[in-house]
């Protein structure tokens, strides 16, 4: 991921994690790039200093955020909100695995954030199928449910 960052959005100033699953990847990720490491609440604390973001951070700093599930994008897309209201200049964000779902990149484009994932339901599928986990009629059933999860239905 750290590679894939530098390849894409050159070296930032600062890595961002979206809490909770994406603090471990992310301060992995500043660590082996160097960098400061932030992470970004859902919503402020509702005590003590009520932050949002928790590090230090500067007006104008390049950042990159790291997630590490896209589905709808809408926690996602919280976090660069937050780091967009505080004066970052967020480059866009590198996640490790997308549903792929339409919601999401409606929502990212819409919010024109640049969004990269090392992985993706598709390949998920592929891997699958490839060795023997799943087989070819539940490979149609699993793509029907990724194409429209929230009308899908079994019966």
């Amino acid at each position: 991921m750290a590679s894939h960052i530098l390849k894409t959005y050159g070296k930032p100033d600062v890595i961002a994690g979206v809490a909770t699953g994406a603090i471990g990847i992310g301060a992995l990720v500043a660590d082996q790039l160097e960098l400061p490491f932030i992470y970004v609440r859902p919503e402020p604390k509702s005590h003590g200093r009520q932050n949002q973001i928790e590090g230090y951070l500067e007006k104008g700093q390049k950042i990159v955020v790291v997630e590490d599930l896209i589905s709808t994008g809408k926690s996602s897309l919280n976090a660069v909100r937050a780091l967009k209201d505080a004066d970052a200049d967020v480059q866009g964000m590198v996640a490790v695995f997308s549903y792929g779902f339409e919601i999401a990149k409606e929502n990212f484009k819409n919010a024109a954030v640049q969004l990269h994932t090392l992985s993706n339901y598709e390949n998920l599928l592929e891997q699958a199928l490839d060795i023997n986990y799943i087989q070819e009629y539940e490979l149609e059933t699993l793509s029907l449910w990724n194409a429209n999860p929230s009308e899908w239905n079994v019966y």
